[in-house]
Parts: structure tokens; sequence; C-alpha cells
């Protein structure tokens, strides 16, 4: 019987597929470093055995799925070759996978996570549904109709898949160390439309998306007036939001979410659609969306004291600006304290003052030192470049963390893409 070995298994996809693979009885293991990563709990609770990187845990008999940020360099990966093994390339493997179902692809520069965690958590109160989801989540359920999973656009990875359905939730500018300009990611949506076989979801109140060409029908959702499907009535609170969806001017249902910010209110708006659209019962989807508990490292928050502290993965302008204003819908009476570390250089770069702005509209900023990646750990600015944007804003590690003691009362957002949660642990362990 053939083992699949994961060459990075703690990436969040990667843990993801390895889960699914898993619960789909077949015989996983992988190797990653030995440092803690949270995408690993699921695959420790299903005991997956975890490997440290070593030529000498590939052997005859396995096929090997490779995470796309090690290079075919890579001491397993070589010795895969050698021995003449099958290897994979996770979006590939992922785009053969996909096809035994009905597949569903959410993908957008940003709210792919939050979007794809909610779209299976509605999906599975209707029929049996697999999900990957890029929080590390994932779940292979037996006679699955439908599998939903996170399509990623970084370095085209997503055109790897041919989708039944493709949720599009925005087009932005981002990974700027592989993408040219805003043009250079309209085009990767543009060639990802062509390779869906039955529908677009995309978002309306999204100029670029309003130029995708498909050859499948295209429907829109948004707070406009011009969309397919529409928000009206918003109504937010300290506990959710909720608001009326209107199908071409016609009354459809009122909806209420435990969740916050305008961004929240576009996710949901893009699963009702497509759950619409597949003749889930309205009763279903307005059950589900009101249950549901939101997704790893997306404004997770704990109350600490009297502060409250929120882990989210916000590493661009456009998510740390709504991200804070979430906070501030959640916790109106309370000091917003933004702590962020930037992840690459290229992308600190290039949106140097975007992140200033955004970041100024919380209520005190702290800054961690620049986030390097495998592809890139050295550039041509520092995080004094990003501080001196940001009146009054100051720079934090791990050996003055206690300065956010003085924030009685606060909310403090810890965002990034890096290794942000370790100044949280190391801020939870000095006030123990």
């Amino acid at each position: 019987m053939t083992a699949y070995h994961f060459v990075g298994i703690k990436g969040t996809g990667m843990s993801a597929l390895a889960q699914i693979l898993h619960d789909m009885n077949e015989n996983v293991q992988g190797s990653d470093i030995e440092k803690y990563i949270f995408t690993q709990k699921g695959l420790e609770e299903r005991g997956i055995q975890i490997f440290p990187f070593s030529k000498n845990n590939i052997h005859p008999g396995l096929t090997v799925i490779a995470g796309n940020a090690f290079p075919d360099t890579h001491e397993e990966i070589e010795e895969a070759k050698r021995l003449q093994l099958p290897v994979y390339r996770y979006h590939k493997f992922l785009g053969e996978l996909m096809n035994k179902f009905t597949s569903i692809a959410v993908t957008g520069v940003h709210g792919k996570t939050s979007t794809t965690g909610l779209l299976s958590h509605v999906m599975q109160g209707a029929f049996p549904t697999s999900y990957l989801i890029g929080d590390g989540t994932g779940k292979g359920v037996q006679n699955s109709k439908y599998f939903v999973f996170e399509a990623c656009e970084y370095r085209r990875h997503f055109l790897s898949y041919h989708p039944d359905y493709a949720i599009m939730t925005n087009i932005d500018f981002d990974h700027p160390d592989y993408y040219r300009d805003l043009d250079d990611v309209f085009s990767a949506f543009q060639q990802m439309a062509l390779q869906v076989k039955k529908g677009i979801i995309a978002c309306g109140d999204d100029e670029r998306l309003q130029e995708i060409q498909a050859k499948v029908p295209v429907l829109y959702y948004g707070f406009h007036e011009e969309n397919d499907f529409q928000a009206r009535n918003v109504v937010k609170s300290t506990t959710g939001t909720v608001f009326d969806v209107y199908i071409r001017n016609t009354f459809y249902g009122t909806f209420e979410i435990p969740a916050f910010g305008d961004h929240n209110v576009l996710n949901a708006l893009a699963v009702i659609t497509l759950c619409q659209y597949e003749n889930i019962g309205i009763d279903v989807i307005q059950e589900r969306v009101k249950t549901f508990k939101g997704v790893k490292r997306r404004f997770s928050a704990k109350n600490f004291g009297g502060q409250v502290l929120i882990d989210d993965y916000a590493h661009h302008p456009t998510e740390i600006k709504a991200t804070i204003e979430a906070a501030r819908q959640k916790y109106p009476d309370r000091e917003i304290v933004a702590i962020f570390q930037p992840h690459t250089f290229s992308r600190t770069q290039s949106f140097l003052n975007e992140f200033a702005d955004s970041l100024k509209s919380a209520d005190k900023v702290y800054l961690c030192e620049i986030f390097g990646s495998a592809r890139e750990n050295i550039g041509n600015l520092t995080i004094k470049d990003l501080q001196a944007q940001i009146e009054h804003s100051e720079l934090i590690d791990e050996t003055n963390i206690k300065v956010l003691k003085k924030h009685e009362s606060s909310v403090i957002l810890f965002m990034g893409a890096g290794d942000i949660q370790k100044y949280q642990d190391a801020y939870e362990k000095l006030c123990v």
C-alpha cells in the first residue's frame, strides 16, 4: 500500500491536505522543521507522524508531496527522485484530487481563509463536504459530494486547478516579490476564471472583478445595487452583524453573523450566493452562518485579565484596516493597540506608506522586526523606516514586551503572517 510523505507537512495547505488523505484512510506521514507551528495540532490529533527533515525519511513505496516553499534541491526531494518515486508539488496533487468531487475554489487576495471556513461550515449542514482551509485545517468526509478548498494566487499556483465553481473575493496588489503590478495580478485571475467549469461568484464591489471575462455564468454580490445578490439594512453591534439579502432587488432573507466589519458581511454574502445557487435551503444557510466560530488566526480573541488579546493574520494594509475596523465594532469603548510584524521585506517596501496609513487608525502602534521568509531574508529597509512614518509608534520585542501592561482594559491586536504569536506568548508568560 502506498504511503504519502509530505515534505513540509506543517505548511498551512500541506497540513490540511495531509489531514484529508488520512481521513480518506490513506497512510500519511511527513517531515518539517522541529519548531512548533500551530498547524501541527490537527496532524498530532490524528496520529500522523512528523519527522525532522532527512533524506533517510525517503524509501521505496512512498508517494512524495512537496511543499511549494522547498526547491528541487531539497535533500528529501532529491532522494525521492533518485529512487524514482512519484513526486508531486502540493498544488498539482490538489488539482488532481478535486476531480473526484463537485469542487468549489475560494480565491482572492484577501478573505480566502475566512470565506473557505464559512462555506465549508454551511455546506456541511446540507451535504457531506470535504474541505481544505488555509489555516491548516482539513477534513476528508466519506461519500463527499462537495470539496471546498482555498486556492492561493501566489506564483499563479491556482492555475493548477479547474474547479466547478470559484468564489472570487477581490483583486488587489500583493506578493510584490512575484507580481509586477495590479494588472499582472488581474491577468492571473482572468486566466483562472477561464478554467472554471460551472459558475463564478464574484464581489461586484471590486472594480477589477467586474472586468472578469468567463465562459460560465458570473453572479455578483456586494453592497451596491447593481449586484445580483445585495446586502442591505446592515445593523452592526458588539455581538455581530445582521443584514438583509436581496436577489435582483427581491427580498430573499435576513441573516445574522457573529462577526464584525464590512469584509465579513461580504464573505458571508459570497457563501449565501453560492449556496442559494446550489439550492441549499435558506433555513440551513441562516442557521449555519449564525453558528460559525471562525478560523484559526483570524480575529482570534481571548480575555486576558482586563485586556482582550486578538491574534490575526493581517499582513497587508487592506487587511490591517479591516481588522482594526472589526475591533472598533466589537469593542467600541476600548483603546485599540496594534502590534504589527511586517511579513517580507519586498511587501514592506512596496506598501510602506499604505501600512503607515492603515496602522494610524489604531490608538497606539507598536512595531516588531520585519519577518523574512525562506525566499527573502534581507532587504534594503528596516522596521525603523516604517516607524518614521507613524507618529508616536514604538519598537517592541520579546525583551520589552511588558510595556503592554500599561494599556489596561485595552484591545491588543497582534497582527502578522510571520511568527507574531511568539510576542503574544511572551507577553502572556510574563503576566502569569
